[in-house]
């Protein structure tokens, strides 16, 4: 009885020290994370704030937090910042949504059937091949300045990324767990839902994290290609004016955006991949 009672002590021990470790380099990590942040915008700042010229070309800290305060204050030159930021985030989320649904779709699809693979592969890889950001200039052009075309580009620049992944994923299933859910009597549906489906999901759900940046690249390149509002309007306004501080203030939102998203696709990772056994080691992108 206490040797088991040690053996537990040892083991309880052995695990404080190991969070204590993990906490104390999280720690580290953050705080050089901080370091390095102050040493570039300190950096700067101090090169770029004697030059008035060198402000007008590449902006400076200070002034973007000041073009930040007014635009929070006061509004944008065409209308609230709030305003902007859900205009671009609507476009960008509803392309988003759309575009990776319609790339599972297609990509589980041609992965399971080789028929399909072989008459709409050519296609797809044609497609692929052409500018997508040209696109956009199609885009304003047919559907006008609203938001439709800002959709329709996004769901072009976020389909690609996840329909190769969810194929990829699709065709690199274990054939042994196929073929064994077929002899068990599982019809072609429940083999593709329940065996091809999760096998799959760690790929696209790798895609998403990439594909959500291209879904605010396809919004601001819209609304920079033709439009009333949003965050790319913002930056052509300050690109025209020569306000490199406005173009950097638009850039930061852009940030915080894409972080808050990479943080809830994490989130949403970890909830529908518990299965997963952890990882041996390696750093976290």
């Amino acid at each position: 009885m206490t040797t088991a009672q040690e053996t537990r002590t040892e083991v309880a021990t052995v695990e404080s020290r190991h969070r204590g470790a993990a906490r104390r380099h999280r720690i580290l990590v953050h705080l050089t994370q901080v370091a390095v942040l102050l040493a570039v915008v300190g950096g700067w700042q101090l090169t770029v704030q004697g030059s008035p010229r060198s402000v007008i070309l590449y902006g400076v800290p200070s002034g973007i937090l000041d073009r930040l305060g007014t635009w929070i204050s006061q509004g944008t030159a065409i209308g609230s910042l709030g305003d902007q930021i859900l205009t671009t985030l609507e476009e960008a989320l509803l392309g988003f949504v759309i575009g990776t649904a319609l790339g599972i779709v297609c990509g589980i699809a041609l992965g399971r059937i080789r028929f399909l693979s072989e008459v709409f592969g050519p296609f797809i890889k044609v497609l692929n091949a052409i500018p997508r950001i040209v696109l956009g200039s199609v885009f304003v052009l047919a559907f006008g300045l609203g938001l439709e075309s800002k959709i329709l580009l996004v769901i072009v620049l976020v389909f690609f990324g996840v329909f190769f992944n969810a194929f990829q994923g699709t065709r690199e299933v274990d054939r042994n767990f196929v073929a064994n859910a077929s002899i068990l009597g599982a019809s072609r549906w429940q083999v593709t839902s329940q065996v091809v489906l999760p096998s799959a999901f760690t790929w696209i759900i790798a895609s998403l994290h990439v594909s959500f940046g291209f879904a605010l690249i396809g919004a601001i390149v819209g609304e920079f290609l033709g439009g009333y509002s949003g965050l790319g309007v913002l930056i052509k306004n300050a690109q025209g004016t020569f306000d490199a501080n406005g173009v950097w203030a638009a850039m930061v939102i852009m940030g915080a955006v894409a972080l808050v998203a990479e943080w809830l696709i994490t989130r949403l990772e970890n909830r529908l991949l518990r299965w997963r056994p952890a990882r041996l080691a390696g750093p976290d992108l």
